[in-house]
């Protein structure tokens, strides 16, 4: 708004210091013909700076507002979970003894790995040895018994009663041999798979008794770990689905693996699932026992278009962005959103790929307002010029 205030008909006289009469002549009549001529210039200038800001309508039109934008380009998107899970051993046992009898042999180190089959400990096998020579031998006589039986029952001599009593004979020796046999392997304990041996539990020369723990074993060349999900994802979790672990251990680094067991059941407590994953533990390094932040991909998405988190803004039940149209006008668009986290929000409707939403000052904004779009991080020539974060100059 322009405000004109009209000169003065008649400019004040000023007073006489000394008579306290105001001054005539012709020094005061100049002065005051220049101040008129003074004021007439300012309303002149004044006039035509508004005519020059009026807008069609007559009204003051404001400048361009800067404001910050971002471009929609397509992105990769997603969608994940977190959870604390712990590192367990697929296969952890206790190696025992399955005889009564003395320690001889315990060819193992402490805390190394081993191959399936390799010899753990050997007990004193002299009397299973002795044993089962006894019963093989036995079985040997059955087994010619047997034939001799068979062929004189050929030639009519025995009966078939005769025949079948000494097959019965021979499949007893059989077993009795068998037996004695595996009891004498038993003296050889040897681990089932391979992996990773623990502290002795006994001494070399030391009588064990059926059960005794001589040592542990546990499989660590691929680990599980368990941790729960909330019942939310549970159309969108099941085997072979695929999960990134972080482990404290290692920071920076990420191991891989998958989905092998989603428990069924909903724990009706807590509202979670139950799972295992399977990694593998290439160099052995992650042991039982460990904590772990556990990564879930759930979908992905190759073409999904986002937008910065501060660019979307809710009116009521609605979000909604501003796209920068091509005459530099804003208009106020309706958006559906997908996944979201702390920087970024997808967009699943309202805006197409290549399009500008303004990222930082869409307070200001209303529909139609004229802005001067910058990039994100400021105009090149001044972030070229300035000087860099934290610098003493």
């Amino acid at each position: 708004m322009c405000l004109f205030y009209p000169p003065m008909s008649s400019p004040p006289r000023p007073w006489n210091g000394r008579s306290g009469r105001r001054a005539t002549g012709p020094a005061i009549a100049g002065r005051a013909a220049t101040a008129l001529a003074a004021l007439l210039i300012a309303g002149a200038g004044l006039l035509a700076s508004c005519k020059k800001g009026a807008g069609p309508g007559g009204g003051f039109q404001m400048p361009p507002m800067p404001v910050e934008v971002a471009e929609v380009h397509p992105r990769v998107v997603r969608d994940q979970f977190r959870a604390l899970g712990n590192i367990e051993s697929d296969e952890n046992i206790e190696i025992v003894s399955e005889l009564s009898a003395r320690v001889m042999e315990l060819p193992f180190v402490e805390g190394q790995s081993v191959e399936g089959g390799a010899l753990l400990a050997r007990l004193d096998d002299r009397e299973f040895g002795a044993e089962a020579e006894r019963t093989q031998a036995e079985r040997d006589q059955a087994q010619s018994n047997y034939e001799r039986k068979k062929k004189l029952a050929d030639e009519g001599a025995v009966s078939a009663q005769e025949l079948e009593d000494a097959r019965t004979a021979l499949r007893v020796a059989e077993a009795v041999a068998a037996l004695a046999h595996a009891r004498f392997e038993k003296t050889r304990i040897r681990a089932p798979f391979p992996g990773l041996v623990g502290v002795r539990r006994v001494s070399r020369g030391a009588y064990l008794r059926e059960g005794t723990v001589i040592t542990d074993l546990t499989r660590v060349d691929e680990m599980k770990v368990t941790f729960s999900a909330p019942e939310r994802f549970a159309k969108d979790l099941k085997p072979g689905v695929e999960v990134e672990l972080h482990a404290p251990a290692f920071p920076g680094e990420r191991f891989s693996g998958k989905l092998s067991v989603v428990d069924p059941v909903v724990d009706s407590g807590t509202r979670t699932l139950h799972l295992v994953a399977r990694i593998p533990n290439q160099g052995l390094r992650l042991r039982p026992g460990m904590s772990a932040d556990v990564l879930v991909t759930t979908a992905e998405r190759t073409q999904a278009l986002v937008v910065p988190d501060e660019a979307v803004f809710a009116q009521g039940n609605q979000n909604f962005v501003y796209v920068v149209q091509p005459d530099s006008t804003v208009m106020l668009t309706p958006v559906e959103l997908g996944t979201r986290d702390s920087m970024q929000v997808e967009v699943v409707r309202g805006i197409a790929a290549g399009a500008s939403v303004i990222r930082t000052g869409h307070q200001k904004l209303y529909p139609g307002a004229r802005v001067m779009p910058i990039p994100a991080g400021g105009p090149p020539s001044e972030a070229a010029g300035a000087p860099p974060a934290g610098s003493g100059g």
